[in-house]
């Protein structure tokens, strides 16, 4: 099969990019991982700001892609935090999610991207399918619930200490995201909804 073929024949999924963000970290990183889509596959993802948001717009995407901070020792940040239990009552199954968050791997580091780990818990817990774990190498951190075994369960990114590295590792993550979609036969869809 040519490799024109091969395009044409992955199945297009929608992608929202849906994020919480007190102090700006994590919504600079979802302009970052927004811009790196559409350099990488041409395609202009919306993103959402979850404070006052119906979760339900989450269920018109077949990506999610879900941004959270963690914040003092180990919480959600405080949208996420007021969005929780709204969170934990969408049907997610058939989705595919994966998350990015922001934290202090150093005076937290015990904690560190705890809260995108309470969130991946609750989406599997949802029916959601997890994809674009983050290898924990080059992290100073020593505990995580958002680790399992010696991944993220999406891209862990540190504003204070490794903030040199944030271009590289969101280039990074988004290209692994985008590779795991190419394998399972997918491929982002042109979205015409307008960010909010």
């Amino acid at each position: 099969m040519s490799l024109y073929a091969d395009c044409m024949a992955r199945t297009p999924v929608k992608a929202g990019i849906f994020v919480g963000s007190t102090m700006g970290d994590t919504m600079d990183a979802a302009e970052l991982i927004a811009k790196q889509v559409r350099r990488e596959a041409g395609v202009q993802v919306p993103l959402f700001d979850v404070e006052g948001l119906d979760l339900s717009a989450m269920l018109d995407f077949d990506l999610i892609l879900i941004g959270c901070s963690t914040w003092d020792i180990g919480q959600l940040q405080a949208s996420w935090d007021r969005q929780f239990d709204a969170f934990r009552e969408l049907d997610l199954s058939g989705k595919l999610v994966t998350f990015f968050g922001a934290g202090d791997q150093v005076f937290y580091d015990d904690t560190y991207q705890d809260a995108i780990g309470i969130l991946a818990d609750a989406a599997e817990g949802s029916g959601a399918r997890l994809i674009g774990f983050w290898p924990v190498d080059g992290y100073l951190h020593t505990g995580s619930k958002g680790q399992r075994g010696d991944h993220f369960v999406g891209l862990a990114l540190d504003f204070e200490h490794q903030i040199d590295l944030t271009e590289e590792r969101v280039q990074g993550w988004v290209a692994k995201v985008l590779g795991e979609l190419e394998e399972q036969g997918l491929e982002l869809a042109i979205n015409s909804e307008a960010a909010v």
